[in-house]
C-alpha cells in the first residue's frame, strides 16, 4: 500500500480514514533485517481511543484534568476503519484503548467485528484489573482479543496499588496476567510510566513478571506532564532513571523480551539505545488530547541541531524548566 514518498503509508491510511484527531506517530523506519530488539510493529496496527472513563486514579495519568471532556473515537469512525481493512487489508492489527477500555460493554463486540473485517490481530490497553473477573478474559479472547498491552506501575502491591491510588489493583492484575499465560496464542506486553515513583522499582518490575511465558515485550515510558511545568513532581532526572533503566533493559532481554523506551535522550543510553523506539501506531483520539499534547514541545535538546538522530524526542518544555537544558550530560549523535 506504500508508495515511495510515503514509505510507510501513513499518508494514505490517513486520507483513507478522514477522522478529526488522528494522527501519525512513526519516526525512524523500522528495521527488517538484523536482530530484533524490539517489536517495532507500530506501521502496522491503528489505534482508536474508545473510552474515556476510568477506575483507578494514577498519579501520573496524563489526561485527569480532560478526560471529563474527551469524546470517544466514533461509531463511524470505528465503521470507516473497518471498512478500510476490508477493502484494503491495510494493517496487521488494530488497538482498542482508552482511559480504560475495559470499561465498555460492547468490547468483545467491537473485537469479534475487527476480526470478521479482517484484522489479524486486536490489541487492548488496559490495567488489568478486570482480566481477574470469572469469566471475562474468555469472552475477550473468544471474540478475538489476542495481545494485552497492561500497564505496571510497581513492582509489587504495595508500590503499584499506591502509585494507581486503588487498593487491591495489583492482586487483580497479576491474577489476570496468570489466567492470560495458560493461553498458547495470546501476547502479553507490559507498560510503565517512569515517575520520581518508579523509577527505582523498574528492575524490580520485571523480576515480578519474569516467570509469565506470554511476556513479550516490556515499555518503559518516561514521564511527561502535558503541559509547560512539572506540578507534580513526578518527572525524574534522567541521570537518576538511567541506572535503573539500564538494569531493567539487561534483565528483560536476559529473559528474551523486547524492550521499547519512550521519552528518554538516546545518547544516554549508550550501548542500549537501540530500545528507544518512539515509535506508535496511527492514532485516532478526541482532537481536543492533542491541544493539550503539544504543550510538551519536545526536541528542546541544545544539540538537535548537531545530532543525527532520527528517534530522540530530546527534552520536554517542563524537563527544562525543571532540571535546565542539561548540555553536559547531553551528546549528539555523530
Amino acid at each position: 500500500m506504500a508508495s515511495s514518498d510515503d514509505p510507510f503509508g501513513m499518508d494514505a491510511a490517513l486520507a483513507a480514514l478522514d477522522a478529526p484527531g488522528a494522527r501519525t506517530g512513526l519516526t525512524s523506519a523500522p528495521r527488517r533485517d538484523g536482530p530484533r530488539l524490539s517489536l517495532r510493529d507500530h506501521d502496522r496496527y491503528v489505534s482508536l481511543t474508545m473510552e474515556f472513563r476510568c477506575n483507578l486514579a494514577c498519579e501520573h495519568c496524563m489526561i485527569e484534568g480532560t478526560m471529563d471532556r474527551l469524546r470517544p473515537t466514533s461509531d463511524d469512525t470505528f465503521a470507516r476503519v473497518l471498512e478500510e481493512q476490508e477493502r484494503n487489508a491495510r494493517w496487521d492489527g488494530l488497538v482498542l484503548t482508552g482511559s480504560e477500555i475495559t470499561l465498555r460493554r460492547d468490547l468483545p463486540d467491537l473485537a469479534r467485528r475487527a476480526r470478521d473485517a479482517g484484522f489479524a490481530h486486536v490489541r487492548i490497553q488496559t490495567h488489568g484489573m478486570h482480566l481477574s473477573r470469572p469469566g471475562y478474559a474468555d469472552r475477550l479472547i473468544e471474540a478475538g482479543v489476542d495481545e494485552f498491552f497492561v500497564s505496571v506501575a510497581g513492582s509489587d502491591a504495595e508500590s503499584h496499588d499506591r502509585i494507581v491510588q486503588v487498593r487491591g489493583a495489583w492482586d487483580k492484575m497479576m491474577r489476570g496476567l496468570a489466567y492470560l499465560d495458560a493461553h498458547d496464542h495470546v501476547r502479553i506486553l507490559t507498560n510503565t510510566v517512569v515517575t520520581t515513583s518508579s523509577y527505582p522499582l523498574l528492575p524490580g518490575m520485571v523480576a515480578a513478571l519474569s516467570h509469565l511465558r506470554r511476556l513479550v515485550q516490556h515499555e518503559f515510558w518516561t514521564y511527561f506532564p502535558m503541559a509547560e511545568r512539572d506540578e507534580k513532581g513526578l518527572a525524574a532526572r534522567h541521570a537518576n532513571i538511567l541506572p535503573y533503566l539500564r538494569d531493567a533493559i539487561d534483565r528483560s532481554r536476559e529473559l528474551g523480551r523486547f524492550v521499547e523506551v519512550k521519552n528518554f535522550p538516546e545518547c544516554l543510553l549508550g550501548a542500549q539505545a537501540d530500545a528507544l523506539v518512539n515509535a506508535q501506531p496511527l492514532l485516532v483520539i478526541d482532537e481536543a488530547f492533542w491541544q493539550e499534547f503539544d504543550r510538551n514541545e519536545f526536541h528542546l535538546c541544545p544539540h538537535r541541531a548537531a545530532c543525527r538522530s532520527t528517534e530522540c524526542l530530546g527534552l520536554s518544555r517542563a524537563y527544562v524548566a525543571k532540571y535546565g537544558n542539561e548540555r553536559h550530560l547531553l551528546t549528539p549523535l555523530p
